[in-house]
């Protein structure tokens, strides 16, 4: 118990009865701190590693222990979201082991932008479903929408696919910027290398978040950027065939 005590991360928000981060009713923990900038990122107070409020691993287990009877009849479990929870795999992987010794399933909602080293690989021992960002199947426009290359994100999947750890691949459909026909049908051929892909999902760009640039004092570079049509969203769900 002293171990769990004293492991600290540094938390954005809770979401108690999540239930598209993941399979059933989920228990939701955004972390702080984020190495991208995403130029439609909804949460743009999470950026700031140094923000949020510090919580240890046992606070949070007793949080999940309060929702477990919803998350066991529903099948779901506990999803790390952000922010960007690799930014903080010591404290995900402490999480996620004692969560799996309670068996609570796990997920991980991350963009794999980061450089695989071997503390990622322990927690993706203990993950049970990664819920796989690809900001951008270009690497100059991923650059471009991100301030950062896809490598890292190409390769996690990659590791993910050899490793036998499922995953869903999500893609924000934003007009302009990830909807162009050749960059989808790229995505698809690059999906389909993929052996453990359990899901692909469409999550159309809203700018919902907006307002929390505007809080922060900084310019919300898609100000004139509408959401996609039903029509547009349709369209891309029939090239990449789900």
């Amino acid at each position: 118990m002293e171990n769990i005590e004293n492991k600290m991360g540094r938390i954005h928000s809770f979401e108690s009865f999540g239930t598209v981060d993941g399979p059933g009713i989920r228990f939701v923990i955004f972390m702080q701190g984020c190495p991208l900038k995403c130029k439609y990122c909804h949460n743009r107070d999470t950026w700031e590693a140094s923000g949020g409020t510090a919580y240890s691993v046992h606070e949070i287990l007793k949080k999940a222990k309060r929702l477990k009877p919803y998350i066991d009849v529903s099948n779901g479990g506990v999803t790390v979201s952000g922010g960007e929870p690799l930014l903080q795999t010591d404290f995900v992987t402490e999480l996620f082991k004692n969560l799996k010794d309670k068996k609570i399933h796990t997920a991980l909602d991350t963009s794999g932008s980061l450089p695989l080293t071997d503390k990622i690989k322990e927690l993706l021992k203990f993950t049970d479903l990664v819920l796989l960002d690809i900001k951008h199947i270009d690497n100059q426009k991923c650059i471009n929408l991100t301030g950062a290359p896809n490598t890292n994100t190409l390769n996690f999947a990659k590791y993910l696919s050899e490793n036998s750890i499922p995953m869903w691949i999500r893609q924000v459909l934003i007009p302009n910027f990830t909807d162009e026909e050749s960059d989808l049908k790229k995505l698809k051929e690059f999906i389909s290398t993929l052996k453990t892909v359990e899901k692909v999902e469409i999550l159309p760009y809203h700018n919902l978040g907006k307002f929390k640039w505007e809080e922060l004092g900084v310019r919300y570079e898609l100000e004139n950027v509408k959401s996609p049509t039903d029509e547009e969203i349709k369209k891309a769900k029939n090239i990449l065939e789900i």
